[in-house]
Parts: C-alpha cells; structure tokens; sequence
C-alpha cells in the first residue's frame, strides 16, 4: 500500500516539475545592453535622464535591459604642472557632481537603486538647485543609497579612481563619441536617434518574455526629434591656458602624479 501511495505521489509531481522547468525555459532571455555615456550638467543628458530613460523603470523594459550608465561625458585628461588633471565642459561644479554620481553607482551597483538617487540629482540639475548641499537632500528622497559610502567616496580617493575607470570607458569608444547623450544599443551608437533608444531595445531582444511597452515600438519606423544643437558637443570642450586657474582649487584635488 505504501509503495503504491508513493508511486501516485510521483505521478501527481512529475507533471508539475516538467510544468515549472518549461515556465523557466519560456521566460528566459537575453537582457539588451544599453550604455549611457553622460556628463551630470549638460542640460540635454539631465533631460534625457529625467523625462526619457525613467520611463524604462515605469513600464518595465527595464526587466530586458542591462543599463549601464557612465559619468564622464565631454571631460578631458590634461596635463597640468607636474600631474595629470580631470577638467570638465562645465567646469568643478560639474567634476563634483560626476563623482556623485559614480560613487552612487560604486554604493548601490543595483540599477534601480541607484538610478532613482541619480535621478533625483538630475531633477535638481534641471531645476538649477543642484550645488552642495542641496543634491544631498536626495539621501533623505530616496532609498537603498548609504550616504556614508556615498560621502566617504566623494571625499576620497576612490572617487577619483571610479573618475578613471569612466574616462578610461569613454575615450575606449570606437567608434568615439561625438557629443552626450551618447547612447548605444548592442554596441551601436544611436548618435541622433537616442531619444527613440526604445525602438531600438525592443528590436534588438530576442527573448520570448516581450514587455508590453514593446508593443508600439516593434518594426517602428525612427524619426528623430533630435537637434544638434540640443546636445553637448566633444568639439566645443577646449580649454585654454587661460581658463586652468579658474578650476585649480578641484585640479588639486583631483591631481593623478605623474608615471615615471
């Protein structure tokens, strides 16, 4: 009797383990990979950030993207006495607030996580209230983000090291970026279509778990409503002789020694 109770036992399982194991099967896939290079004040990148790419964390695509987001942008590495500075399009305030930024991400690696305080940030940046102490405010606005790691970074040496890695990022480009927001799908610069960066996430996944949000982007014809001008431009960062002393103070702080 009991080898049969059993027997009946199995029978009953076995369809729900084969029913389960086809559920995983049918529900995995291949996540698209979606790079933002950006630098914290370029009007354009806080726009982008605040009305276009929150929307992947409303209407779910953000379960088939791999978002990767690197604060750098049009800064530059120059040479400045005897080391080696980071100067940035929007000069120190700017270079501050990319290290904010890296360190958020350095604090909480989850992207919903850390996307909601960069986000935050960016709110302010558009509402120009964005200088210290008021970014901080978004410690108390958001969730999951240790303002101590956060702030220990910023002040350290580690901000300056995550500085680095995204320099090191973004002048690895090929091909190289031309201005920012510069956005890539799969590898592909988007260039002046990165406003319909959605369109081209939904057509690149190959995964049989279709969010509903793909559902008006499938086969989409691209129009942009992009303006060249409504960027910030690689060509427009040049920095003078003239123009060093005005972020001395920041250089100092952010000074690499010279490799012997």
């Amino acid at each position: 009797m009991a080898s049969s109770r059993v027997a009946l036992l199995l029978c009953v399982l076995l369809p729900l383990f084969t029913s389960s194991s086809s559920f995983t099967l049918a529900t995995s896939y291949e996540k698209v990979k979606l790079d933002l290079y950006y630098e914290t004040l370029c009007p354009s990148c806080s726009i982008f950030m605040t009305k276009y790419l929150v929307k992947i964390f409303e209407n779910g695509l953000i379960d088939i993207i791999d978002l990767h987001l690197v604060p750098y942008g049009n800064a530059k590495l120059v040479k400045h006495g005897d080391n080696t500075a980071i100067i940035c399009q929007h000069d120190e305030p700017e270079c501050k607030l990319n290290i904010a930024h890296a360190c958020a991400i350095y604090a909480r690696p989850d992207v919903n996580k850390h996307f909601e305080f960069l986000h935050c940030i960016e709110d302010l940046v558009v509402k120009n209230k964005y200088e210290m102490p008021e970014w901080e405010s978004c410690f108390g606005k958001t969730v999951g983000i240790d303002r101590k790691i956060v702030m220990d970074c910023y002040h350290g040496p580690k901000g300056l090291e995550l500085a680095l890695k995204y320099a090191n990022e973004t002048n690895s480009l090929k091909p190289p970026h031309e201005y920012v927001p510069w956005v890539v799908v799969d590898g592909e610069p988007l260039r002046e279509h990165f406003d319909e960066f959605m369109t081209y996430v939904c057509n690149a996944y190959k995964g049989s778990h279709l969010p509903k949000a793909c559902e008006n982007h499938l086969n989409r014809q691209v129009v942009s409503n992009v303006k060249e001008n409504k960027v910030c431009n690689v060509a427009s960062n040049t920095f003078s002789r003239a123009k060093m002393p005005q972020v001395s103070k920041w250089t100092h702080q952010m000074k690499m020694p010279t490799k012997h």
